[in-house]
């Protein structure tokens, strides 16, 4: 999972300026969406809904969860806070029961409290930071003050300064890959990148700003390949030991680019979609996603179908053969029949999606928002009774155009929709 990265943001998706080889390998190894939305537009809440397969605000994610523990805390065994519910069904859980050996390596951001940590949603190992970003070399919370160390390995603070939290990512990866090659495993590599900071690979700086890409594009353009990087390293790690095709590798972003200050206001791109990180729009949650597994699945193919960040639960519980919990009321479902068929239908009768006072709802080429904003400093179409933006997307994916006056009777349907599909 990449962290801040554009719509576009990969030569894959139509980037003609950055470099992805490795991500654009990836999806001609396997099968590309092309109308992949994530659960939120923003991080805490996607990454629940991709691994709880259901929608965040019924797991407790409705934003972004806490920063880490203050500094007198040096293991989480009694830090008390909320985040992702205790006991709850979660994909690495669900592999755990099935005898999978389960790693988080990179991000957390749903919680540090008793309960809500990796260790205990199913994860066998951990390693990373607990809060939403940090300085990749000092491997503080890049916040507002006071500074708090944020860096820890199975609920012990580790201190590795100097060291490229990437870099310390992939090391931790083929370690954990290495010692559980001869059985199962499921890994959530969670990359903190392209998310601020932008402390991009020195080559790369140097390769954008030879080409003389305008600031701030160039350091996100950095910052994205140095990212593919560790991506290419992983690949050719499971190469070297001839486990990549026995492996399935599912690649997505969180959510749009980010304008923040931090973020330089920008750098990233959604391309001809309105709207960035915390927009409805399409620009906040529709997003590169790519599944791979050689031999087994299609390769070099594309999808249209309309995909979610809650569907990798169910798929890879049905690719895999690994039950999923009776119990568990998923939104997420199986995206296999679209993976293997581009003629299958989406499975999927409406999605929505739910951020601070703006919702949303998809039904086939339909999109009602209520109170979206746009975060990318662009200006939308009035919103009708100060309240709606009605678009289709199949003929209008720029949202360029607000037909919520002119068919009223589909706004109330959909008004009823997202009620039904929100509240399930």
């Amino acid at each position: 999972m990449s962290d801040d990265q554009g719509s576009i943001d990969a030569g894959c998706y139509g980037a003609t300026v950055i470099k992805t080889a490795a991500t654009d390998a990836l999806a001609n190894q396997g099968v590309r969406f092309t109308q992949y939305y994530s659960a939120a537009p923003v991080c805490s809440p996607s990454r629940a809904g991709l691994l709880t397969g259901c929608y965040p605000w019924r797991v407790g994610m409705p934003g972004n969860g806490s920063g880490p523990p203050s500094e007198e805390h040096d293991n989480l065994a009694t830090y008390t806070g909320s985040g992702l519910p205790v006991g709850g069904f979660t994909m690495p859980g669900m592999f755990q029961k099935a005898g999978y050996a389960t790693a988080h390596i990179g991000k957390w951001h749903l919680g540090v409290g008793v309960g809500c940590q990796p260790l205990q949603q199913g994860f066998d190992y951990s390693f990373g930071f607990m809060g939403g970003c940090i300085d990749n070399y000092s491997h503080f919370n890049y916040w507002g003050g006071p500074n708090r160390h944020d860096l820890w390995e199975n609920g012990e603070r580790v201190h590795r300064p100097g060291e490229f939290f990437p870099d310390l990512m992939v090391e931790k990866a083929e370690s954990f890959i290495d010692s559980h090659r001869d059985k199962p495993f499921f890994m959530y590599f969670a990359i903190n990148v392209p998310h601020y900071p932008y402390q991009g690979d020195s080559k790369w700086i140097e390769y954008y700003n030879e080409r003389q890409v305008p600031y701030p594009r160039n350091l996100y353009a950095a910052w994205v390949s140095t990212l593919d990087d560790r991506l290419a390293q992983l690949m050719k790690y499971l190469d070297d030991t001839g486990l990549r095709e026995n492996t399935i590798v599912v690649y997505q972003a969180d959510n749009g680019y980010s304008t923040e200050q931090r973020a330089h206001h920008g750098g990233g791109s959604s391309g001809k979609y309105r709207g960035a990180k915390f927009s409805i729009y399409e620009g906040g949650t529709r997003l590169p996603a790519i599944i791979s597994w050689p031999g087994h699945l299609p390769a070099g193919e594309v999808r249209s179908q309309v995909a979610h960040g809650c569907d990798w639960l169910p798929t890879l519980a049905e690719i895999c053969d690994v039950p999923v919990d009776s119990q568990a009321k998923l939104n997420g479902r199986s995206l296999l029949k679209v993976i293997q068929s581009a003629d299958a239908s989406t499975p999927h009768d409406a999605v929505c999606w739910q951020f601070q006072q703006q919702w949303a709802v998809r039904q086939g080429p339909w999109k009602l928002m209520r109170d979206p904003q746009t975060h990318d400093g662009t200006t939308a179409p009035a919103l009708v009774d100060g309240h709606w933006f009605l678009a289709n997307i199949d003929d209008d994916p720029s949202e360029s155009t607000n037909l919520a006056s002119s068919h009223p009777e589909l706004v109330e349907k959909l008004k009823q929709v997202y009620q039904r599909e929100a509240a399930q």
